[in-house]
């Protein structure tokens, strides 16, 4: 097989062609989920890597009707939360024989540019993390039959299935959490208001203070570091005799940390901080920051569970469905016990 290794666009035929055997016994080789022997899958693929050739996946796709790409759509790469999700998307549906097409919004609203882009390469679903999707879109998506799995969040009356971290329970166990720690003042750093999460969050928090008698404060930080920072030093400046700070995401919680910490106040001996999702920076000691861990793993396996299904067997979705996964309190050094 040495004269294939000078050529630079080796194909199926030509391996086929060395080994005596079919293009298709080759191209079922590399067709995830094909049927085919353990010694003819041994044999193509060593003459495939010593002759250089690699599927061209785009081609494949236009004969099989399959391209075995998923496309994620994520506007708010900034926050740490998301590209570990995309990591782990990429991770898990690469065991499964399918890959990611990476679509960044601008201003987390997906645009006719984008939405070219997914139909351009053929994705066989797609899923939506933070970015917007309007109702004409959705029916574009419906219309075209291509399934979509909303990530961490959900739209009332959607169109499409949806998966999230029970957020109204994660709200209502920390509002409790800090009750029961013997906090009285607290403020509620939101996110972006029209979003489930910053909403879901902020209503749980609000039922378990109510429940005790108590109200609380909001301020606004937009899902950011910088927003948060902003938001903690109006609270901390005001008049507000503050004892506890929850914010909706954990780097908000970081950007409270860190404003608190520029105008003296002491994280948790003077006010309490609290954050949402568990990323890693979360537990890097300069924050060590309490917080309601996500139960990422298990929202990324029912997302991946629901999609499949989907394309696997559009026929038996014409039911919508919705998620909601518990997470867990995270204890480490920014809460303090005021009894």
């Amino acid at each position: 097989m040495e004269e294939w290794l000078m050529q630079k666009n080796v194909t199926a035929s030509d391996v086929a062609r060395a080994l005596g055997m079919s293009q298709s016994t080759v191209s079922r080789v590399f067709t995830p989920g094909a049927s085919v022997s353990a010694k003819t899958r041994k044999k193509v693929l060593e003459a495939a890597q010593q002759m250089g050739y690699r599927p061209n996946a785009i081609a494949r796709s236009l004969i099989t009707k399959k391209s075995n790409m998923i496309g994620i759509v994520m506007g708010d790469v900034k926050n740490p939360f998301y590209p570990n999700v995309l990591s782990m998307f990429s991770r898990e549906l690469g065991k499964k024989g399918y890959h990611l097409l990476f679509v960044n919004t601008k201003n987390n609203q997906i645009s006719d540019d984008e939405i070219f882009q997914l139909c351009e390469y053929n994705v066989e679903g797609i899923i939506i993390t933070d970015a917007l999707l309007t109702s004409s879109l959705a029916s574009y998506f419906k219309d075209k039959q291509i399934p979509i799995v909303m990530f961490n969040r959900y739209e009332q009356n959607s169109l499409f299935h949806a998966v999230s971290c029970d957020n109204i329970d994660g709200g209502y166990q920390i509002g409790k959490y800090l009750l029961t720690k013997g906090h009285r003042h607290l403020a509620f750093i939101s996110g972006n208001p029209n979003t489930s999460t910053s909403h879901d969050r902020k209503k749980g928090f609000q039922e378990a203070l109510q429940e005790s008698g108590y109200t609380y404060t909001t301020e606004y930080g937009d899902y950011t570091y910088e927003g948060s920072y902003q938001a903690t030093l109006r609270l901390l400046k005001s008049a507000l005799p503050l004892d506890a700070i929850f914010c909706a995401n954990d780097i908000m919680a970081l950007g409270a940390i860190d404003a608190a910490k520029e105008i003296g106040v002491r994280i948790p001996e003077d006010v309490s901080i609290i954050g949402f999702d568990d990323i890693d920076l979360a537990a890097w000691s300069a924050y060590s920051l309490t917080t309601w861990k996500q139960p990422v793993n298990k929202m990324i396996a029912a997302t991946i569970e629901l999609l499949l299904k989907h394309i696997e067997k559009p026929e038996q979705n014409n039911l919508i469905i919705y998620k909601s996964i518990k997470g867990s309190l995270v204890e480490r050094k920014t809460v303090m016990d005021r009894h």
